[in-house]
């Protein structure tokens, strides 16, 4: 069965109800396309948790060196990896109970997009977070 990614409504609703966004891939140099998504992100009122072990701080949060690090509950596991580095942060996301896997545009992987959703997560892929965002909750400050 090929891959679909959830309704632009249940999207929304995603969004909504998303507090913390753990960021697989965050870069503290701000030319990045992922740092600019994540201040984004962290200006629309989502608190962003940074996932790189090469950063102790990024954008005012302490950065974790991996998923299983973050000591608290996480919403949506943003990833800014490869695909083929994807199977094995869905298994990080679903070992930390996360609620949704998303990879960013131009990521895919059916076998992460498996994983996830064996271990309970919705999974969105190939979509950039802060045009949803923007689109689907124009009003968000």
């Amino acid at each position: 069965m090929a891959f679909e990614n959830p309704s632009r409504e249940r999207i929304k609703e995603i969004l909504e109800s998303a507090r913390n966004i753990a960021v697989v891939g965050l870069s503290d140099n701000p030319e990045k396309t992922s740092h600019m998504v994540a201040a984004a992100m962290q200006n629309r009122g989502y608190r962003v948790i940074p996932v790189n072990p090469n950063a102790e701080t990024i954008l005012g949060e302490k950065s974790y060196p991996t998923l299983a690090d973050i000591p608290e509950p996480v919403d949506i596991v943003n990833v800014f990896r490869r695909s083929e580095h994807t199977p094995e942060v869905a298994r990080d996301a679903a070992q930390i109970k996360a609620k949704v896997l998303w990879l960013q545009l131009g990521i895919a992987s059916d076998e992460a997009a498996s994983i996830a959703r064996e271990g309970g997560l919705e999974v969105i892929m190939d979509r950039c977070i802060k045009v949803e965002d923007a689109v689907l909750r124009p009003n968000r400050s």
